[in-house]
């Protein structure tokens, strides 16, 4: 089963918030997720809030999803307007899932039309979808970006079919670079996204599947280290001694293998685990999460911010049409930072970015242990010292990259 929801404050029925959002809102971007829990497998690794229709039984099918989602948007606009901080466009879309493109091209473009109705969208925004390579075709792919897509995420994961396999991971290798090309045809942006560190994949199976991306020519590539979260198949197994748990050491050869082969293809980091072929072509969205803008969470489960405020919604599909259903938020809890907690994120957040977290964003004693952190060969010492013309800054180095927790860890405490 999914991953349990965290614990919070009870969120109001109407799902309104404090009219403190609206302070510096205007000074910050805006964006909407939108969450689809269907899946047509459900992977061993994933812990993410999603659902095949077996699980789901005889309600809350998918067929209905776009209108009782579309619900959720009309919410968000009267609440963000009761709170003052209505008026922005939405800067980015991003659908994710779950499997986004098992909704029929029709209902999707149905959701964004919902968000442009009830927001309207900046010009240039960026519109994302997540897409499996096997749950797209020609067709599909031109008629998203016909509504307004720009922008697709396959999950590739790996280019080696064993490794595939103990993911769960049903797409045919060959299919991406197929999937790559029709969206290409049909003028979206591509992004693939990587896994490493699954048990049984060698360090020679991991650059075979980055150079099987590289070849796509993505615009983009994400690369995650595979995590065993509690409650998922693969935990079972690790528990069994059926497969071994991940290695440190493994995991860090295999980023750094990532990181030399994507430079060499003129993709360059820009987060710890996110690369880019040019500035333009970061996926915007996610950025907006690692510098603290607000966003509106539409979907079972999924979580937004506004103006410090961060709430989440209920899992289950049924239980979130049935709020709606209801005239009520499917809130179903949330919290309100201080401004204490706001300033520890922002640093957790902002020295991922290979843009850098200016020096004077962290407090005194984080100032102090910088000069250490360069000492240590994990923060850029030019970028510190402002040498580069650009501010004092802290930017990781490749060895910060691989050891980001601890630096946050170092800087805040």
């Amino acid at each position: 089963m999914p991953s349990a929801l965290p614990d919070g404050d009870p969120a109001p029925a109407d799902g309104a918030l404090p009219p403190s959002v609206a302070d510096g809102a205007a000074a910050r971007g805006f964006g909407v997720y939108v969450h689809v829990p269907f899946c047509a497998v459900r992977c061993g690794y994933c812990d993410f809030n999603t659902y095949t229709a077996l699980e789901l039984g005889g309600g809350a099918d998918q067929s209905a999803y776009a209108a009782t989602a579309s619900g959720e948007v009309a919410l968000a606009a009267r609440v963000l307007g009761g709170a003052g901080a209505a008026g922005r466009p939405a800067a980015t879309v991003f659908f994710g899932g779950g499997t986004p493109t098992l909704l029929p091209h029709a209902d999707l473009a149905r959701l964004l039309t919902a968000v442009r109705d009830a927001f309207g969208l900046a010009a240039g925004a960026e519109v994302t979808t997540e897409a499996n390579p096997d749950s797209v075709s020609p067709h599909s792919l031109a008629a998203l970006a016909e509504a307004g897509f720009t922008r697709v995420s396959f999950g590739m994961q790996s280019a080696v079919p064993h490794v595939l396999a103990t993911l769960d991971r049903t797409h045919d290798p060959a299919r991406v670079p197929q999937a790559v090309a029709w969206a290409r045809d049909a003028g979206l942006g591509v992004s693939l996204d990587l896994i490493y560190g699954t048990p049984g994949e060698s360090l020679a199976d991991w650059t075979t599947s980055v150079d099987a991306a590289l070849e796509c020519e993505p615009d983009h590539v994400s690369a995650y280290a595979l995590v065993v979260e509690e409650g998922t198949k693969l935990a079972v197994r690790v528990r069994r001694g059926e497969v071994p748990v991940p290695d440190d050491d493994d995991l860090a050869d295999k980023y750094e293998a990532a990181d030399e082969r994507f430079a060499a293809a003129g993709l360059g980091w820009y987060e710890v685990s996110n690369w880019a072929r040019t500035p333009a072509d970061r996926c915007r969205h996610n950025v907006g999460y690692w510098r603290g803008d607000d966003w509106w969470g539409v979907g079972p489960g999924a979580h937004s911010h506004v103006g410090g405020v961060r709430w989440w919604n209920v899992r289950h599909p049924r239980a979130y049409a049935d709020r709606l259903a209801a005239g009520l938020s499917p809130a179903a809890g949330r919290e309100t930072l201080d401004a204490g907690q706001r300033d520890a994120e922002a640093v957790l957040l902002g020295v991922r970015l290979a843009d850098g977290l200016p020096l004077d964003r962290l407090p005194a004693h984080g100032r102090q242990a910088v000069a250490g952190l360069v000492a240590d060969g994990l923060v850029a010492g030019p970028a510190a010292l402002g040498a580069d013309g650009q501010g004092r800054r802290v930017v990781l180095t490749r060895s910060g990259r691989l050891l980001a927790d601890a630096v946050v860890r170092a800087l805040v405490d």
